[in-house]
């Protein structure tokens, strides 16, 4: 078989297809031995009921293999839903990488029309770069990757590299990680919950450690007492009164921390497995040790106490039962008793689990990206050095194209280059701006690239290609263009940006226009920005002749046999060819 990831999602599809079904048989088999057991003891306690011992020895025995059925039911039927999570996995892996991707989350929440550039280069949304990579299982992992997606982060890009190319060699792994995440499902964020545990305030005192305990000790024994008659029963009734009266001076405040704790116990459960996914898991480097070594306590793992945590809170949740809350409390204090415990670990670990929370969001986050790396083994990590070159990549092309269809260039602009790009409607203008502009910010998170090759110096981008009026804040479509490049002035004023412009100041006269976008050009070259502008004004091409900075290039388009054609090449020149008349009246409007 050919070894691409389309062939590893195969394999992987059928492999966990083939353990679901033998997952299914055996709880199929546990089932029927289930109700086996229990056919055969009320059977056996029915034979043998006039003699109890016997009876009651069947009842036992049939107790204990039951108990041992249904755990093995349940484990069995954790690992099948595993396995169908995984099977779910590997189909929608060879589904997007047919193109069917659209259905996914867009992530439209993360989309800020005042950002540098999320907006113009269709970072989220529908058919978005975001919507296309992200793999994420948690609410927070995926503010974690549209976070680095946002970033413009220049610094520290070939550690981001190394840990993506790290979890791009681990897919069974990521995988695992993913499968794990999606068998619990939570309601309560992340940051709710923070905010919760650093909120709290304790309410049980610290006798609280032993007094359960003491009071317990003492009802067995008033109870044993009780019933071999040398004291009372009203005795037990008394102290067991006693112990509800104990734990209704605490009840609305148990009360309150039980309804905090019935929201979250799902949230921690799904991230002691999560956190144990992690720690289990070998890594080498050094991005992904330090986020490793976040949650590695010297004396206990961060699983287990999150582990422990779970059971605390499940503990807490089963006083619901009314059985439970009335003897309970009144021979065992179990509320105070749990209450306490949760209340222990809040108070030891509320400032902790922060970090840990923030160490399984970034590992869901760079699992998506570290999956983009593993189905993309044709592109190319940039080459991260410091040369006059911003940008030498070549056969640089979008990576949400249909590689049968891309057509890529090759691109080599130098810093404190300004390229104008000239061209006809429909001719890959912005195309190529969005190109060059995936390339930086897929560069700076550490991605590999759509191309062949490419030496990037790390740069912060900033771009103008969309820009629309605003009714609720009454500003025209002309002044939003201008607070847009106001912001680009006064940004690069502050540090070097790759600035990527669409036919700027749109909105005012032709003549208006040609001397504002030429002024305005100088201006950045004159702050030595490096850039592209794409326009369809050929004299604003005239300024090559002035700046030397500044060099034009363009796309084609040729009429052939009264037939339109476009090659998508970005040539060295001005264009000549412009199409707007032809296709007017080629579509019978003029």
């Amino acid at each position: 078989m050919e070894n691409t990831p389309n062939s590893y999602y195969d394999q992987q599809l059928n492999i966990y297809q083939t353990v679901v079904k033998k997952h299914n048989n055996a709880l199929f088999k546990f089932s029927m031995l289930r109700l086996a057991i229990f056919l055969a003891v009320v059977v056996g306690i029915y034979l043998t009921f006039q003699n109890w011992r016997i009876a009651l020895g069947i009842g036992f025995l049939g107790i204990i293999a039951f108990i041992f059925t249904v755990s093995k039911y349940t484990d069995i039927k954790y690992l099948r839903n595993l396995h169908r999570a995984l099977v779910t996995i590997n189909k929608e892996e060879l589904a997007i990488a047919s193109g069917d991707f659209h259905e996914r989350p867009e992530g439209l929440e993360f989309q800020d029309p005042m950002h540098f550039y999320s907006l113009d280069i269709d970072l989220f949304g529908k058919g978005s770069f975001f919507q296309f990579i992200n793999r994420t299982t948690i609410n927070e992992g995926s503010i974690k990757l549209a976070e680095a997606l946002n970033a413009n982060d220049i610094n520290h890009v070939v550690p981001r590299q190394e840990a993506i190319k790290e979890l791009a060699d681990k897919p069974n792994w990521r995988q695992n990680f993913a499968g794990v995440a999606t068998l619990i499902h939570v309601e309560t964020p992340a940051v709710k919950i923070i905010e919760w545990l650093k909120s709290h305030q304790l309410f049980l005192p610290n006798i609280m450690k032993w007094m359960p305990l003491a009071f317990s000790i003492a009802s067995l024994v008033i109870v044993g007492l009780s019933v071999f008659q040398f004291i009372p029963p009203i005795i037990a009734g008394l102290w067991m009164f006693l112990g509800l009266i104990l734990t209704g001076v605490y009840l609305k405040k148990i009360n309150n921390l039980a309804t905090n704790t019935d929201k979250v116990k799902d949230t921690f459960r799904q991230y002691a497995t999560l956190l144990d996914q992690i720690e289990q898991e070998t890594f080498t480097s050094t991005l992904l040790k330090e986020k490793q070594e976040q949650i590695q306590l010297e004396n206990q793992k961060a699983s287990a106490i999150f582990a422990k945590f779970s059971k605390h809170l499940d503990a807490l949740d089963n006083r619901n039962n009314f059985i439970s809350a009335i003897l309970g409390n009144g021979f065992l204090l179990t509320d105070l008793k749990n209450s306490y415990k949760v209340e222990q670990w809040i108070g030891q670990y509320n400032e902790t689990v922060a970090h840990w929370f923030e160490v399984v969001s970034f590992f869901d986050a760079y699992n998506s990206l570290g999956n983009y790396a593993f189905n993309h083994p044709e592109y190319v990590f940039p080459n991260i050095i410091d040369t006059t070159a911003t940008i030498d990549a070549k056969q640089l092309g979008h990576p949400l194209l249909d590689a049968k269809k891309r057509v890529a260039s090759d691109l080599t602009i130098k810093n404190q280059e300004f390229f104008i790009v000239t061209g006809a409607n429909m001719a890959g203008k912005s195309t190529f701006l969005r190109t060059v502009s995936l390339h930086i910010v897929m560069a700076n998170v550490g991605l590999p690239v759509c191309a062949t090759s490419s030496n990037y110096q790390p740069i912060k981008l900033i771009t103008s290609m969309r820009t629309s009026d605003s009714l609720t804040d009454d500003s025209s479509y002309f002044f939003s263009e201008l607070t847009r490049l106001k912001f680009i002035v006064d940004a690069i004023q502050e540090e070097p940006y790759f600035i990527i412009l669409d036919e700027i100041l749109k909105g005012t006269n032709s003549t208006d226009k040609a001397i504002g976008s030429k002024k305005f050009v100088e201006k950045l070259v004159a702050s030595n920005a490096t850039g592209i502008i794409a326009t369809h004004d050929l004299s604003l091409c005239e300024i090559e002749t002035q700046l030397e900075p500044v060099k034009n290039y363009y796309f084609d388009a040729q009429i052939i046999n009264d037939e339109l054609f476009f090659d998508y090449k970005f040539k060295k020149g001005i264009c000549q060819n412009m199409n707007a008349s032809f296709l007017l009246k080629k579509m019978e409007i003029i």
